[in-house]
């Protein structure tokens, strides 16, 4: 087997774990210290036989953050981001997340971190839920406007 061959069977190995997006393949090469050039060759045959694909990847990347981790879209697009991800493909991944679900969750995330708030003050404690919240990736707007709703 060729070198050309041999690595293009590993990386395609690395991608059968879990959907990959073209940042996460150029870094993994780089780790096995494969010259630009040859990267590039890689990636186009990837691309070529739909091995890898962005709208694909950002489709299983928006659904699993925000239905596993309960991200919110702000920290799903600054991750996306961070992984060079043109901004047609995060769109499309953003379109994955039913608006009522995220929502939803929404909620649910404010009512079980409230149970677990020891703060009396409303004032404050509503600081902290929306504090919270925000910091995975919920816009304030949204994260206000459900405290006021439902707190």
């Amino acid at each position: 087997m060729t070198d050309h061959n041999y690595l293009l069977e590993k990386i395609k190995q690395f991608c059968d774990y879990q959907e990959r997006c073209i940042m996460d393949i150029k870094n993994k090469l780089y780790e096995w210290n494969v010259q630009p050039a040859k990267i590039e060759k890689i990636i186009l045959e990837l691309q070529k036989t739909d091995f890898i694909n962005e709208e694909r990847y950002v489709k299983a990347f928006a659904s699993g953050k925000f239905r596993i981790n309960k991200w919110g879209k702000n920290k799903i697009i600054n991750e996306m981001n961070k992984k060079q991800i043109p901004d047609i493909y995060i769109q499309i991944g953003l379109h994955e997340i039913d608006d009522e679900e995220y929502l939803n969750t929404l909620k649910e995330i404010i009512s079980k971190k409230d149970a677990t708030i020891k703060i009396s003050n409303p004032e404050k404690r509503m600081q902290k839920l929306a504090a919270y919240v925000i910091s995975k990736g919920y816009s304030r707007g949204i994260v206000w406007k459900v405290l006021n709703e439902t707190i």
